[in-house]
């Protein structure tokens, strides 16, 4: 699974309000743009999107901005993916929103595989909310590049 630019973008603008979600503060489209490093109008058309679908609300005016409409427990990675990249799948046949039929799938030895893949990713990130996802904290480099997996290299 590979996140599309635009999901990049919303996951950063939205874990910036969660961040924000104790303060009951909104925050300015210039602050979510500045501070996430996405372009402006870009980020305005994000910001509809998710406005459209409950997840943020707005207020107007020189101190406005944007906050979270539901608690970060009540949002999933998998919503939000979903919403703006369509799938989870990491190949079509295995798809359930954009199944591509393929001519191997009589014969094909690892479409069972990715069909797990998918089964996987999906249940992680619909368990995954908002909440539970800013709880882990950061990331480090050394965790990357730890390889957990039996043979894991190149992943």
């Amino acid at each position: 699974m590979k996140l599309s630019k635009k999901t990049d973008y919303a996951l950063r603008a939205i874990f910036t309000l969660v961040e924000q979600h104790a303060t009951g503060e909104p925050v300015s489209i210039s602050d979510l743009a500045q501070a996430n490093r996405i372009p402006k109008r870009f980020l305005e058309h994000i910001m509809l999107d998710m406005k459209s679908q409950g997840w943020v609300s707005s207020t107007a005016g020189k101190y406005g901005g944007y906050r979270l409409a539901k608690h970060p427990s009540q949002i999933t990675m998998g919503e939000i993916v979903r919403y703006f990249d369509g799938i989870l799948a990491p190949i079509g046949c295995v798809s359930i929103a954009r199944y591509e039929p393929c001519k191997q799938e009589r014969v094909c030895r690892f479409r069972r595989l990715l069909l797990n893949v998918r089964n996987a990713v999906a249940g992680m990130m619909d368990r995954a909310t908002l909440e539970s996802v800013f709880a882990e904290g950061i990331v480090t480099q050394k965790e990357v590049m730890h390889v957990s997996l039996m043979g894991g290299d190149g992943i």
